[in-house]
């Protein structure tokens, strides 16, 4: 259940107070976005805008692990002085997932804490993932419920 849901007492300003704060433990936080009858649930980080990093975003994912993806690839930008995701750079991860960086068209739409917290400064990239027979959500044949929120670049960046 979602946090508002939770805590029906509190406000927008104690939520943003409270996400605040575990980025300033831990660097970064995963906001999930609970799906509903028009598109699937999504994932982002806020927290990486002030590191001059474009904020990540996953759809269609399940909650663990669009946690993991997003958790491990902000880690490896933040602690391992990684450059950040350009449109097009693909890369495999943990657990056989091979994501493609797609800049987010309207990042204020979907980032909305992020945007609340940091303006207009927030940039970010869907890692749009393959499915289990490694094709894309672009190709034909493609089994999943993942929207793609921006343009795809017209070729793929190799690792």
């Amino acid at each position: 259940m979602c946090w508002q849901c939770d805590n029906p007492d509190k406000t927008r300003a104690d939520y943003l107070e409270m996400l605040q704060g575990v980025i300033d433990t831990h660097g970064w936080a995963v906001q999930a976005v609970e799906k509903d009858r028009w598109r699937p649930g999504f994932h982002y980080t806020v927290g990486l805008t002030p590191f001059c990093i474009p904020e990540l975003l996953v759809t269609g994912m399940r909650q663990r692990e669009a946690m993991d993806l997003l958790n491990g690839a902000a880690h490896h930008l933040i602690h391992h002085a990684a450059p950040p995701f350009i449109h097009g750079d693909r890369d495999q991860w943990e657990h056989g997932v091979s994501t493609e960086a797609v800049d987010v068209a309207e990042p204020s739409i979907h980032l909305v804490m992020a945007y609340e917290l940091y303006g207009p400064a927030v940039r970010a990239v869907q890692l749009v993932y393959a499915d289990d027979h490694g094709r894309w959500p672009w190709e034909v044949g493609f089994r999943g419920r993942q929207s793609v929120l921006g343009p795809r670049a017209l070729s793929e960046r190799a690792p």
